[in-house]
Order: C-alpha cells, then sequence, then structure tokens
C-alpha cells in the first residue's frame, strides 16, 4: 500500500516524462483550464493544474490533477489521481486501476467499479452498497491530519508562552518594573552616643 501510494504521488511527474510523440495528440495537460471529454469521444492522459476534468467520454489511461475535480461519466481505464479536489463517479462508470484522492471527497455512484485499490487520504468518502472494488478501501478523514498539527501547535504555543514569562519575571527580579523607581530603602534606626570616660558623681 505504501508503495502505491508513492508511486500515485510521483505519477503526474512520470507522465509528463514517459508521454510519447505519438500519443502527444490524444494527451490533454492543462494549467487553469478544464479539460471536457465529450460523449464518444476518447484521449490517453489528462493532466490537469489548477483547473477540473469532465469525462463524458473514455479515458484510457490516468487520470490526474492538482486543485481541482474529476467527474468520471464512463470509464477511466486507469489510475485517477487527485489532490485537493473532489472525485465524482457516476452510476455505471469504472476506473480500470487505482483511484487515489489526497484532500478532498470522493463519490461513488451505483454499479460503479474501481479495479484496484480506493484509497482517499484526509478526505471522505462516500459509496453506494452495489459498488465494486477489487483492491483495498482506505479512507482517512481530515481530522486525522489536523488533530496532531493542532496538539502539536498549542503544546509549542505553551511552552514559548512559559519561557516568555519565566524570562520577564527574570528581568523584572534583576531590574524592576521599566519605568518605575527602586523603592528607597528604610531609614536605619539611630544609636544614642555614648559617653566618653567615667561619670563622675557629685
Amino acid at each position: 500500500m505504501a508503495q502505491r501510494l508513492f508511486s500515485a504521488f510521483l505519477l503526474a511527474s512520470s507522465l509528463l516524462i514517459a508521454s510519447t510523440p505519438a500519443r502527444a495528440d490524444k494527451d490533454a495537460v492543462q494549467f487553469g483550464s478544464n479539460i471536457n471529454v465529450a460523449e464518444g469521444r476518447s484521449i490517453h492522459d489528462a493532466v490537469c493544474f489548477f483547473c477540473s476534468v469532465n469525462a463524458k467520454g473514455d479515458i484510457d489511461h490516468d487520470v490526474v490533477v492538482f486543485f481541482g475535480n474529476v467527474h468520471i461519466a464512463h470509464q477511466s481505464s486507469h489510475d485517477v489521481v487527485v489532490f485537493f479536489g473532489s472525485v465524482r463517479v457516476d452510476d455505471d462508470a469504472a476506473i480500470g486501476h487505482d483511484l487515489v484522492n489526497f484532500f478532498g471527497t470522493t463519490h461513488l455512484g451505483e454499479n460503479a467499479s474501481v479495479g484496484g485499490d480506493a484509497v482517499v487520504m484526509f478526505g471522505g468518502m462516500s459509496a453506494a452498497d452495489s459498488v465494486n472494488i477489487a483492491g483495498s478501501r482506505v479512507a482517512q478523514p481530515i481530522w486525522v491530519f489536523w488533530t496532531p498539527l493542532i496538539v502539536l501547535g498549542l503544546v509549542i504555543s505553551l511552552i514559548v508562552r512559559e519561557v516568555r514569562s519565566h524570562r520577564r519575571r527574570q528581568y523584572y527580579a534583576a531590574y524592576g518594573y521599566p519605568g518605575m523607581q527602586q523603592p528607597m530603602p528604610p531609614p536605619q534606626p539611630q544609636t544614642q552616643p555614648q559617653p566618653q570616660g567615667p561619670v563622675q558623681q557629685q
């Protein structure tokens, strides 16, 4: 499973490197512009940065989206990987291999199928009872990610506050409060001078 997640994380860069010129005319790579696959049409790979993929037709290989959403209405033959976005698979639609979603929500419709693993990290997944997932189903909610960070932040804030308070107390103890004069020491009691020599009696 760890190897699959690592492979999914590197999938986008490998697609950009491994795409051959013969398939370049069927690859769709966009930055900021949505990718739409019309019904009855097909493309090979779909890679989208800050945009979404709406596939009513077929995708013959991989779908990789950063900061966008994916809609599969019919079939995506290989992997679907999404970072910070949602995935929606319609009724009777299919993903041929793995479905991986980081920091997003995933919805699988009636009779939808996933040929490999369905992994949703730090997000939510809703799936109909009729969904067929051939591999593992893993869903980690968002609080699993944020709770340790929040606790760590609170601990660090508490430590910093205590250190500053300790240093402030040390400063006040050494120099007094800023803008205030040091208190005057109390007067020393005066002693009566002792008579010199022996006292003569009358």
